[in-house]
């Protein structure tokens, strides 16, 4: 590929360097992908690039990351997805964490951020049903006051022994009868 080579380079900042949990499926997806691997090894023979990565070319040469790029956006094509950038899923990454339910320190430490702020800032949105869940888990924390039936004039007579009296009361330009 011409036009710009690509380097390996330390992380930018020591959180850059880190292990990430993985989920069950995709820990087993990983290994039927290394036993692949092992197999091309072993037919590659001499020709075999040890470069130790996970994903690679058939001999396990690096893969240029245009080329992933490229392969990336064709694939969205093929299923029919709208166009995003590959660097988006990570974007995608954060916000379903948050959604499923982690923190932001959670976040910040999968994606190596160096500081919360620049994870709080950049990388989480809410969608549209954990914004509605957060509104409703903050509604249920304030306490408020329980609708109660409307009393008839004879279930207060029943239980005061009198009949209720009733008055009016202006609020916000509207008058509304209330039993008292």
């Amino acid at each position: 590929m011409s036009g710009w080579e690509v380097y390996e380079d330390d992380p930018k900042t020591d959180a850059g360097a880190r292990t990430i949990a993985l989920d069950s499926d995709t820990v087993r997806a990983l290994k039927r992908h290394r036993a692949q691997q092992d197999k091309d090894r072993e037919e590659w023979g001499s020709a075999w690039v040890e470069t130790g990565r996970v994903f690679t070319k058939e001999n396990s040469e690096m893969l240029h990351p245009a080329n992933v790029t490229r392969r990336f956006i064709e694939l969205c094509e093929e299923i029919g997805l709208r166009p995003i950038r590959l660097h988006d899923l990570r974007h995608g990454a954060a916000t379903l964490a948050h959604a499923a339910g982690a923190d932001l320190k959670g976040i910040q430490e999968m994606l190596g951020h160096s500081s919360i702020a620049i994870t709080a800032d950049t990388y989480t949105s809410l969608l549209p049903e954990t914004d509605r869940a957060i509104a409703e888990a903050t509604a249920r924390l304030v306490p408020r006051a329980r609708p109660t039936k409307p009393t008839t004039a004879t279930e207060a007579r029943r239980r005061t022994g009198r009949t209720p009296r009733t008055r009016t009361r202006c609020c916000n330009k509207r008058c509304r009868r209330i039993r008292g």
